[in-house]
């Protein structure tokens, strides 16, 4: 069977792959964390770091992108995902998200591990909110995912499942078992968007696409940070951002037309 008519047949594929190999890449990892001395893997934690503060860069820079300034203006992409941060970032402590997420991540740490000391719980916890963090807010999440749905191939998440995986037998080295304990967000955040491409089409521009993806870039700064030990920035909190930045587009595009 061709990868074309895999993907017809089941448009979720690429999710599925990517479930698969953040699972495969814990268990490797939670095998070779038991062998590696603590300083290694605080080491590993502080180079995933600053490679996550080099995709941020990278992702963060779609601000420049020549689709939004025709759409929006030059002046008013960095207002946009200002805009975005801030008003999501409002939404999100409101609801407040970074506490329903670490919840979560208690809760299956309890389901998943046990009773188990303190210390454990709270590495299991934070390995799931950082990995879910990186797994679900980068531009390949949100591209690739509505790509599989609209039918028009997976490629882009099967390289982002390659990426992911790498990087969870890397955290699972530091976090443990919490970082496969992601795969549950990877399964509902692209399974949701891959439902969106498939029900919806092709109704996302690339002007609102790029405002996504710089603020996308911008909260993945704040993981990084995270990571490094640098700031415990609340990201879930943010994740509102995600959504309120195609809105903003919208609303300054109807203005200036």
């Amino acid at each position: 069977m061709t990868e074309e008519s895999l993907v017809s047949v089941f448009p979720g594929i690429g999710t599925v792959v990517n479930v698969a190999t953040v699972l495969l890449g814990a268990a490797l990892g939670r095998l070779l964390g038991d062998r590696l001395p603590e300083r290694t893997r605080d080491l590993v934690t502080d180079g995933l770091g600053l490679v996550t503060l080099l995709i941020a860069a990278t992702s963060a820079m779609a601000v420049l992108a020549p689709e939004l300034a025709a759409e929006v203006g030059d002046s008013a992409p960095m207002l946009i995902v200002l805009g975005s941060v801030l008003l999501g970032g409002i939404a999100g402590s409101l609801l407040r998200l970074e506490h329903r997420v670490e919840r979560l991540g208690g809760w299956l740490q309890g389901r998943l591990a046990g009773d188990q000391g303190s210390v454990e719980r709270q590495r299991f916890i934070e390995g799931f909110v950082v990995s879910s963090l990186i797994f679900c807010t980068g531009p390949l999440t949100i591209l690739g995912s509505l790509e599989d749905g609209l039918g028009n191939g997976a490629d882009q998440l099967f390289l982002k499942s390659t990426l992911d995986g790498f990087a969870a037998i890397a955290f699972a080295a530091s976090f443990g078992w919490g970082v496969a304990a992601s795969a549950l967000t990877v399964v509902v955040v692209q399974g949701s968007l891959t439902l969106l491409g498939v029900g919806l089409g092709d109704v996302l521009p690339d002007a609102h696409l790029a405002a996504i993806t710089a603020t996308g870039g911008l909260l993945l700064v704040g993981v990084g940070l995270r990571l490094l030990r640098i700031r415990e920035i609340p990201v879930a909190d943010l994740l509102p951002a995600l959504l309120v930045a195609p809105l903003l587009t919208t609303l300054v595009a109807a203005l200036r037309g």
